[in-house]
This record gives C-alpha cells, structure tokens and sequence, in this order.
C-alpha cells in the first residue's frame, strides 16, 4: 500500500472519529441549506471598481471581497432596473413577465410568477428585503405579497419617485415596512444596511435569505457630504464625484456586513453574492469636445445598451464552507435569469419550475464540476408599451454577440465591440438569429399587461400613481415632475374590479400624503451641494373631475382648494382600462396624477 493511500485512508479515519464529513460535491448533507445573501447595487457598471482596474474609485471592501471569491466576469443582467429585477425573481426574462419597462404600468410583475422569495420561503428559508423593489408598489405585486415575510422598501424604482413617501431625499425618509409607512433617521443605504444587520441580530432555528437591492446609486445622485469629498481631486465631474461617493458609501457598509457576519460566525455558512442591476449612470461621460472623463473598463456602452456596457455586471459570490470556486474567474456566459436554478440546487432544495425558464442552472460550473456550458440568451432594451421582436436585441453566448441581428462580435477577441465580424462568420450570425427568432415564438404568448386589483379585502382603498399609466407620453415619474406638473399625459391603468359594488375615487394633484390642496404651489426644498433641490411645485385650477372604465363615466365638479375631487359610482365586476383626469377653466385636461379608489 503506498504512502499516499496509506495518510488517505487514515485522513478519512480522523474526520469520522471528529463527527466530520468529507464534502462529496452540491448535494453533500454537510453543506446544504446554506444562508443565502444577495445585494445587487444599481446602476454600478463593470468599470465602477478598484478591482476592474478603475484608477479613483475606492472600493477597498469589495476588491477585497471579490480576490477571495467566485468572480464571474461574463455575467450579464437586463439594461434597466425592473428587467434585471424581474428576470433575477423569476429566472424569466421580462418580456415574458410585464417588467420590460421601468415605468408606463410595465414594471409590474405579473401575479402568477413564481418568485425566488417564494420558494426559498416554502423550503424552510426566513425571507427578507430592504432597499429597492421596483417590482409593483399594489397588492398582491408588493415584495411581501411576493415571499418575503419582512420586507422594508421605498416605492416606485427609487427614493423620490412619484409612488414613494413624499419628499423623500435620501436622509432621514419614511420607507414602507410590510406595506405600512415608517420613518428613519440617516442615509437611506446605511439604513438598509442596518436593517439587515438588525433581521440577523435575531435568534432563528432557520437558515435565512437576505435580497438586499439597493437604490445608490441612482440618481438623483444626493450622497453625504464626506463621501462626495472623497473625490474633490479627482479628475471628475461632479455628478461622477457624487456617484463615486455613493458606490463608496456602499463599499463601506458591504465591509461592515461582513465584518459583522464573520464576527458572528455566520460567514462560512453564508452564500453572499454581489452584483449590480445595469451598467454604468455616470460613471463614464462623453464631453461635446470629444473627451472622455471616467472609467468603463473599455466596454461598448452604459446603462440602457444593448452593447456589453450595458448588461455585463460585477458578479462575486462568496461561500467559504460550500463547493464553489473560491479566489479565481470564470468567463462562461452566466445571467441574472439563471440564480434561481442555481441557488436552489446549491442549496440543496427542491424547485421545479411553474412556466419555462431562460435561466438554467450553472451550480456545476461554479463548483468546477462542469468546464463549459453551451448555451445562448437574449437580453434587449425595449421600454415602451409591448415588447417589439427585434427592438434593441442581443443574443449571447459565451464567446459571441449578436446585435440588432445584424452585428457580431467575438468578445474573447473583441471586448470592446469595435470589429463587426458579421461577414466573416455568416454561419454563426445565422444561428444566432434562428435562436433569437425561436425564443421569441416562446414568449410571445406571455406577452401582457398585469392589471391591478381594486377593492380586494386586503387592499381597501387602493392608490394608483401615475407611474403606472399605460401611454407613450411623458410621465412624470419622479417627483420634482410632480412639483413641477409639465407632464400631462394621456392613458389608462390596467386595474381589475375584484366584486361588483359602490365605489369611492378620489383624485389628487399631489400625494394623499402630502396633505396639499390642488391649487398648492408647493414650497422649495433647497438642496446643497450634494443634494438636490426639489423645486417649488406649481398650481391647478381643476374645475371638473372624470373617471371612466369602459362604458362607465363618473364627472363631478373639482374645487381646486381641497386635496382632491370625489367621484362614485357603481361598477360591474371585471377587467378594465381606467382613466382618471381633471379639467380645468380653460378646457384643458390634465391627469390625476394620484388616485385613490374604495369599495364601500
């Protein structure tokens, strides 16, 4: 017997003697049912780190962090905010699921997904979220309508925006915990942050999951004043000083998490992955005179493209006691859609899809049982009323772009995306898109809007925003646009009368919340030079108000010194478009830009 086998045999002897285990791969009983982390920050680029070769940044936290794990440098997300979201929870691609936008009604996910927090929950999992949901601010849409048991959240697609608590600047907000308003002190990142940290202080028999989806840093682009700071010398704008100091700020509290997580000896058995939602905000500038002031690590595009600028991402995933890769790279294609497969079969729990997924597990990859994976995705850029086949696609696989259907790269070759080799390769182009025409036969029938209900019993009165309008006009979907009233578009919402019965509308200029009169013209809110001001608000005059759902029209007169006009009226049980709107002396119509709606 040689040496070897000899110290194997007693290696093997020692650690039954211990009560250890080897680990034998994914589903060794020692290692499953991990803790489950995932904090995506938003609109980070690939080029916004240190360890991306970044020259001013400072993200010491998460260079460090991405050293000692998993780097997937071909992870790709969608080119916008809801998308990414979407597709992250599902594993399928917006398109299929009514978050192809990030506003107009399309950043709704449908009622019938079945959502990641869903299944880790039914599996035995603690489920939380803090931070951004951008998903559905209505019943049954809301994250803890969709398996999240705690979930603490601003509305709409980012603090200040239309749907969320009014006036909300970043420090010291009211954020919506389980649905309910609650106010905080300090930043909004740190609070988040500080949340988790909080669920984990807790003492629970369950492992837990943790989606920490952060707003920073999207604009608008408010950041304490010490982080800004940080980057007076550098040669920046001074958006991307404020930007960079907000992705500081994350790097910041990332570290205090897994100092804290290490502290309390839950790092080894916790699975912590960070990525981003989009490519770069502003991390990159294009100057009129043809200068080029920032760091987008030499990709083709930002947040929005379908170029790799756009959708490749940071992805690191951490897990010291587990199978993964620790302290190396992989350059397979991998993709947002795919964590739901793959975090389930790491874990160790059973899941089987309720509709066909785009993602599919890539656990074999990460653990090195699996050197490749041949496959192809599509992600696109659409943002408009109906997904169009064609409009701003890109079919991917792990060496190769297809974009627009007409342009091929090789990205091994080719990071950048500057040598369309479409002639050369005629059979590759050719593949690609009877792929991309494949896939989009197969969504086709998901293809639809979700349609939020009114007069449920567990939403009694329901606000709708004007964010969620379906209409291809301007939307006033932040709230300086609000203060402001220049946008006035015309369009419907998507609603569903639950039960037939009497109901109450109340239509308002600003928020119920606000306590303002519709003639308000709101006061200032004056910024610094970190924060942005929030402008003076501008006065209606309505003197009439309308509502109407097919071939029901409620009017009523508007006194333009209360809060809102009252309107009811009996409705029939069913699917419906909703318009709501004003008038004013001048016969001008205008919508309500917040409409509350009762069955009493």
């Amino acid at each position: 017997m040689n040496r070897i086998h000899c110290k194997g045999i007693l290696l093997s002897c020692l650690l039954i003697a211990m009560g250890c285990k080897e680990k034998t791969g994914i589903n060794d009983q020692r290692i499953t049912k991990p803790n489950v982390i995932i904090i995506m920050a938003d609109d980070q680029g690939y080029g916004d780190l240190g360890h991306h070769g970044n020259p001013w940044i400072k993200t010491t936290n998460l260079d460090t962090f991405a050293q000692s794990s998993l780097e997937l440098t071909n992870f790709h997300v969608g080119t916008t905010c809801a998308p990414t979201r979407a597709g992250l929870m599902t594993g399928r691609n917006a398109n299929r699921n009514n978050a192809w936008h990030t506003i107009a009604g399309c950043s709704i996910l449908k009622e019938d997904e079945e959502t990641m927090a869903e299944v880790f929950a039914k599996n035995g999992y603690e489920t939380a979220m803090f931070g951004k949901w951008h998903l559905g601010d209505n019943y049954p849409f809301r994250p803890h309508d969709r398996g999240f048991q705690h979930a603490l959240y601003h509305g709409g697609g980012g603090v200040n925006q239309t749907p969320d608590y009014w006036n909300n600047d970043y420090f010291d907000d009211t954020y919506f915990r389980n649905g309910k308003p609650e106010k905080f002190e300090g930043y909004c990142t740190d609070v988040w942050f500080n949340e988790a940290t909080a669920f984990l202080e807790k003492e629970r028999k369950d492992p837990f999951f943790i989606y920490l989806p952060l707003n920073a840093a999207h604009g608008p682009f408010n950041v304490p004043e010490d982080y800004a700071k940080m980057y007076d010398d550098a040669p920046l704008t001074e958006v991307q000083k404020r930007f960079y100091g907000m992705i500081t700020n994350i790097d910041d509290n990332f570290g205090k998490l897994v100092s804290y997580l290490k502290e309390k000896k839950l790092f080894e058995d916790t699975l912590i992955i960070y990525t981003t939602d989009n490519g770069t905000a502003a991390g990159i500038k294009h100057q009129k005179n043809g200068d080029i002031i920032g760091y987008n690590a030499g990709l083709k595009g930002t947040k929005g493209s379908h170029y790799d600028g756009g959708h490749r991402v940071p992805f690191f995933i951490s897990w010291p006691n587990g199978s993964i890769a620790k302290g190396t790279t992989n350059n397979e294609l991998a993709a947002h859609v795919d964590l739901l497969p793959t975090l389930t079969e790491l874990a160790g729990i059973p899941f089987k899809e309720k509709k066909p997924l785009d993602g599919s597990s890539v656990a074999k990859i990460w653990t090195g049982e699996q050197e490749n994976h041949d496959r192809m995705l599509v992600i696109d850029t659409q943002r408009n009323q109906l997904p169009e086949k064609g409009r701003n696609s890109c079919v991917m696989s792990t060496n190769w772009r297809l974009v627009n259907g007409e342009e091929l790269y090789n990205i091994i070759d080719d990071e950048g995306q500057t040598n369309d080799v479409a002639d050369q390769y005629p059979e590759i182009v050719a593949k690609m898109q009877a792929f991309y025409d494949s896939w989009w036969t197969s969504i086709e029938p998901d293809i639809g809007y979700a349609e939020i209900p009114l007069g449920h019993p567990q939403a009694n009165p329901t606000l709708v925003t004007v964010h969620d309008m379906h209409t291809n006009d301007n939307i006033p979907w932040n709230q300086v646009q609000i203060r402001e009233g220049k946008f006035l578009p015309e369009g419907f919402y998507s609603v569903k009368i639950q039960e037939s019965g009497r109901y109450r509308f109340k239509l308002y200029r600003y928020p119920p919340e606000s306590g303002l009169n519709m003639n308000a013209s709101v006061q200032e809110i004056t910024g610094t030079s970190y924060i942005e001001t929030l402008p003076q608000g501008s006065s209606v005059q309505p003197i009439s108000a309308t509502v109407e759902l097919e071939n029901v029209k409620l009017e009523g007169k508007a006194n333009s010194n209360e809060p809102f006009a009252q309107l009811e009226g009996e409705l029939e049980k069913g699917s419906y478009k909703l318009f709501s709107s004003f008038t004013t002396a001048s016969g001008e119509s205008i919508p309500a830009y917040y409409t509350l709606i009762e069955k009493y």
